[in-house]
């Protein structure tokens, strides 16, 4: 279990691997995120580690995973929970819901915890 915003969290992977450029910027635009709200995360390397490679491509879920060949980093989970890929990812912080995409509490003072507290009003 980690500690998010003073909250006992458990850590999710950011599976990760150095490919393609656009793939690199994707993974970048995770990890600068996660690292600048100090978001604790595990980085798996799957261009490295057959293990990993293989535990990501057995825990995509069938209805995310492309029409052909093998899923594309980034993926993230949370513990072995399956939470999307990058155009996921993406979606969720632009809509100031990337706590919830990950599967954790918004810290007190962020835009997502003010706006689900306006929710709760």
């Amino acid at each position: 279990m980690g500690e998010v915003g003073g909250h006992s969290e458990s850590p999710f992977a950011a599976w990760l691997r150095l490919s393609a450029s656009s793939i690199k910027k994707q993974q970048q635009d995770v990890l600068g995120f996660l690292e600048a709200n100090k978001i604790e995360f595990e980085e798996k390397d799957i261009a490295a580690n057959e293990e990993n490679r293989k535990w990501m491509r057995e825990n995509v879920p069938e209805d995310s995973r492309p029409a052909s060949g093998n899923p594309l980093p980034p993926r993230l989970f949370n513990d072995s929970r399956y939470l999307g890929d990058y155009e996921a990812f993406f979606e969720a912080r632009e809509n100031n819901a990337v706590y919830a995409f990950l599967g954790l509490t918004a810290p007190p003072g962020s835009k997502e915890a003010e706006a689900l507290a306006k929710q709760q009003a």
